[in-house]
């Protein structure tokens, strides 16, 4: 029953979408102006995008969900449906991925000492997303065992559904969170007037394994000709550009 209710959800949201997408809730401050730019030479292509952890969204995949494209947070999910046959193509890596810490408590919190922040007794919760269903939060449990503080903060340490989640948190409840760095492009961080060394800090990539983000047509995309279409345009010079302008590296 639960399956049923899931497949007609995802049929009903995308009812009419030529292109239907499951994409790593990273995606979402970028994707609004991929699809501005493909949409400027196909028009008449409609797409529908569902964002969400990437665990979770393999498993709807995995369940029949009706999805052409799956572009994941990590190259081990978009591996994981190729090699059960729920994908028509191998994965390519699409962008990596970047990791920030983020305060909105600048009263509390000092972010000018780095990491080394978390350990004041001023931070009560710290929010990470899920390091078992999203990419992200793996990079963030990694993140703090390599600089050697995991086990001063882990009891400080909440976790969120996914790194969108997380990033609402951090804005809502937690001291600070670790989010993707492409949410600091996010419009409604606009009014917070965020600061590089005071708000936010950029994660060093050497903490953490690379986020290679992959990309795949699924088995029930493999017809669509519009979705390829789509498909070659997140691997197109174009989109590599956007998604280098809201903080990503690209391949």
């Amino acid at each position: 029953m639960k399956k049923i209710l899931i497949l007609l959800f995802l049929c009903i949201f995308g009812y009419g979408a030529d292109v239907n997408i499951a994409a790593a809730a990273n995606v979402a401050y970028a994707f609004k102006a991929l699809q501005k730019e493909f949409q400027k030479e196909n028009p008449d292509i409609s797409i529908n995008v569902s964002l969400g952890a990437s665990g979770n969204l393999v498993s709807q995949i995995k369940n029949g969900a009706p999805f052409d494209i799956f572009m994941a947070a990590n190259m081990k999910f978009a591996q994981n449906l190729y090699d059960e046959n729920y994908a028509s193509t191998k994965p390519v890596i699409y962008a990596q991925g970047a990791l920030a810490l983020l305060s909105i408590r600048t009263q509390t919190i000092n972010l000018k000492n780095g990491l080394d922040a978390l350990k004041d007794t001023k931070v009560k919760i710290i929010t990470i997303a899920n390091p078992k269903a999203a990419p992200y939060g793996q990079a963030s449990i990694q993140t703090l065992q390599n600089a050697k503080i995991y086990n001063q903060v882990k009891e400080k340490i909440i976790e969120a559904k996914s790194i969108g989640e997380a990033l609402t948190q951090t804005l809502k409840a937690a001291d600070v969170g670790f989010i993707a760095a492409s949410a600091l492009y996010e419009d409604g961080l606009k009014k917070y007037n965020l600061e590089k060394g005071k708000n936010y800090i950029l994660i060093d990539p050497n903490l953490y394994e690379p986020i290679n983000q992959g990309i795949i047509i699924t088995s029930h995309g493999k017809d669509n000709a519009k979705a390829k279409k789509f498909y070659d345009f997140i691997l197109s010079p174009k989109a590599k550009e956007i998604f280098k302008a809201y903080g990503y590296n690209t391949p």
